[in-house]
């Protein structure tokens, strides 16, 4: 098992915007593609939201993020919540592994 851990850096003005994406559309989207999230934030000092999805093993991750990036649902999605310009300015990905003292396993 492996946790991805996933940070939004969001321009200025633009968090309702992502937030709001994510709860109408991206959560749909992660199902359709065995993407569980397990937990989701939003930073309080910094316009960054984060959140850590759990998969089997690296390519089952990669597969699903290729298979959701393809998705025409997604893409149309992502050109219509961003007519306006972009609403995330960096995206950063790490992988986590799970200590055997975690309580995530």
């Amino acid at each position: 098992m492996i946790f991805e851990l996933r940070t939004y850096r969001i321009p200025e003005g633009k968090m309702p915007n992502i937030l709001n994406r994510f709860e109408t559309i991206t959560f749909d989207l992660f199902k359709r593609h065995n993407m569980e999230v397990t937990g989701f934030w939003e930073k309080s000092d910094v316009n960054e939201i984060v959140y850590i999805c759990k998969f089997d093993s690296i390519d089952a991750m990669n597969s699903a993020w290729d298979a959701f990036r393809a998705d025409p649902d997604w893409v149309a999605a992502r050109a219509q919540t961003e007519a306006d310009g972009p609403i995330v300015s960096e995206v950063i990905s790490e992988v986590m592994t799970a200590t055997s003292f975690s309580a995530i396993q």
